[in-house]
């Protein structure tokens, strides 16, 4: 071998050597990054479910909230509410990995070119969110939206850890037919409505739940609708038919009787509630008699316009207000801009002397929604939607007003959202996003 040859064979060994370093170093990056594809793909599931099932509850909750507001503020400006809900989210996760070799040539100094392999890898992960929107701006929707609430309803309500004052103030158009500023449930008013009788009896009335000298009870009742008879020659299709309007057979000694069996809502009074001067406050604001122990909760039972100075009543008869007209009726909560009145978008409810209405007489204690022109969200904001160049937003220190709010969402989801709606829905792929590449 010449001197030539030996030189060349002694700079090409420590090349070579790098070389053989470098493919290991290369092969060994690559197991790598496939055995942390492998891992990842394993856990890709459980993980990605941690990571988006809470952010998608926070998400449908702060949007469900900040819809119901935006709707409260709407009927502020007289203007239509509108709702869409979700009715179902899917959200595709996709993990991908891929391992290459891109070949290549480079120029030798004494052998030419020679090829190489140059390694690639990516890691990329993808996710795929479809959204279902439905209107809720269809028949059975508006229908639900103008129905008064049952008695039924506003009496469990009245039993809820929400306080009575609460409830009967949002819910009650009338007591005993004491005016509960009715003229508020519906767009605003021009003159100032009638509220501090019933105010005054309300607050009452929760003074003496707080102090458990009132309870409110279930009392079952039987009323015989037919007999008695004596024994009919078709008694099968009479107790089928009986069933069929919710009525009672009954053999008794005389013969067969119909009987309705009814549960009719009460009001418990602790005799020493007699000596509590809350007690004489709420007989007198709604014509109570004074010595009844216990008081028949009805529904529309009273004529209107009974005379004040006439027998006293044992009865508390409610005339209920539907969501809307609860909805209505908060919407007065609102601090609206003075320019929006100036300009007609709002409109305005006068003092008999002609000055404007403090509707936070009204609504003091009960609900409040503030007003601020600012290009960012109020950061002492529970709840905040932007509307006619305002921020729109709940206090999050406000506790009686979220207390509130809280009760109407949860009121609107049992009264609006417990049926199969017919309309039409709104799917909105997303698309892919959220890639990276390593």
């Amino acid at each position: 071998m010449s001197g030539l040859e030996n030189a060349k064979k002694n700079v090409d060994t420590p090349w070579r050597s790098l070389r053989s370093y470098r493919r290991i170093l290369a092969l060994g990056g690559l197991c790598i990054l496939a055995f942390f594809g492998a891992f990842l793909g394993c856990g890709f599931g459980p993980r990605s479910l941690v990571q988006t099932r809470l952010q998608y509850n926070e998400a449908v909750k702060t949007t469900s909230e900040e819809q119901f507001l935006l709707n409260i503020v709407r009927l502020r400006y007289t203007n239509t509410p509108s709702s869409l809900a979700i009715s179902n989210i899917a959200d595709q996760q996709e993990l991908a990995s891929e391992l290459q070799a891109i070949p290549f040539f480079l120029a030798g100094a004494a052998d030419g070119f020679r090829s190489q392999a140059l390694p690639q890898a990516s890691l990329s992960r993808a996710s795929r969110p479809t959204l279902s929107y439905t209107p809720l701006d269809d028949e059975e929707y508006t229908r639900r939206l103008f129905t008064p609430i049952s008695l039924n309803g506003a009496f469990y309500l009245s039993r809820t850890t929400w306080p009575i004052a609460t409830v009967f103030r949002l819910y009650l158009e009338n007591l005993n037919w004491i005016s509960n500023a009715e003229t508020a449930s519906g767009p605003t008013p021009k003159c100032a409505p009638d509220y501090a009788q019933f105010l005054e009896g309300i607050h009452a009335l929760q003074e003496l739940q707080d102090a458990q000298l009132v309870q409110l009870f279930i009392d079952p009742q039987e009323e015989i609708v037919a007999g008695p008879f004596p024994d009919p020659p078709n008694a099968p299709d009479l107790a089928i038919k009986a069933v069929e309007m919710e009525l009672e057979v009954r053999k008794e000694s005389q013969g067969f009787s119909l009987i309705r069996k009814t549960n009719q809502p009460m009001l418990a009074i602790d005799p020493s509630a007699k000596l509590n001067p809350a007690w004489d406050t709420f007989c007198r604001c709604f014509h109570v008699d004074p010595e009844a122990s216990t008081l028949k909760i009805t529904t529309e039972e009273l004529p209107p316009f009974s005379d004040a100075n006439g027998p006293r009543l044992k009865l508390l008869d409610l005339e209920t207000r539907s969501l809307l007209q609860a909805l209505f009726f908060v919407s007065h909560g609102i601090d609206v801009p003075s320019e929006h009145i100036a300009d007609g978008k709002v409109p305005m409810t006068c003092n008999p002397d002609g000055t404007s209405f403090d509707w936070r007489q009204v609504m003091d204690g009960l609900f409040r929604v503030h007003c601020v022109k600012s290009k960012k969200r109020p950061e002492e904001a529970y709840v905040a939607v932007r509307y006619e160049d305002h921020w729109y937003y709940i206090d999050h220190r406000d506790r009686d007003t979220k207390a509130t709010f809280a009760l109407l969402l949860e009121v609107s989801r049992l009264e609006l959202q417990s049926y199969e709606s017919d309309a039409p829905l709104l799917t909105i792929p997303l698309g892919r996003y959220g890639q990276v590449r390593k």
